[in-house]
């Protein structure tokens, strides 16, 4: 398993290149979307983000906001270091957040959840092929963390993990 600083450095040496390889499809813009997603994917949206982490830390005081996902998830557990589920579940935990906070806000004039999923709908009906670039982007930079830290088989999520600890008994010894 690779440490924090390795995948730090594998996702700055790579963000380029894999911004690059977009670059005759979608032009600079495109270029730009896919190597800051990735950033931000092996930066921010770790799939490290359910132990405290170097990825944690750089949510500053809104790390707070991960302190649920932690609780709730093992390290390494198949909902987080799973390719397309843990990025997905990251992207949808961010989602419930974003949509409860500004429920919460809603009395300061902040946009209610009905908008921001017209105001995305209508970003992902114009621009679709950068929103696709950008979620590719993300999830290629997970792929590269897994494939640091060789995790061909994340743990079952610990409620499954108890209930078949509980289910197979004491060993019997071979007489």
């Amino acid at each position: 398993m690779a440490s924090g600083r390795s995948h730090d450095r594998a996702t700055w040496a790579l963000a380029l290149p894999f911004g690059a390889l977009w670059w005759p499809w979608l032009g600079l813009t495109g270029m730009a979307v896919a190597s800051g997603c990735f950033l931000a994917g092996g930066l921010l949206l770790s799939p490290d983000l359910d132990t405290r982490s170097n990825a944690t830390r750089r949510w500053g005081p809104l790390r707070l906001l991960w302190w649920p996902y932690r609780r709730w998830l093992s390290h390494r557990s198949l909902l987080s270091h799973t390719p397309l589920i843990g990025t997905a579940g990251r992207l949808l935990y961010l989602l419930v957040l974003t949509a409860a906070l500004c429920l919460l806000a809603r009395p300061l004039g902040a946009p209610t959840p009905v908008q921001l999923l017209n105001r995305a709908q209508s970003v992902w009906q114009q621009q679709r092929p950068l929103v696709i670039t950008a979620l590719v982007a993300l999830e290629a930079s997970a792929w590269l963390h897994l494939i640091q830290d060789g995790d061909p088989v994340p743990r079952l999520p610990r409620v499954l993990r108890r209930r078949r600890r509980r289910t197979m008994g004491p060993r019997r010894r071979a007489s």
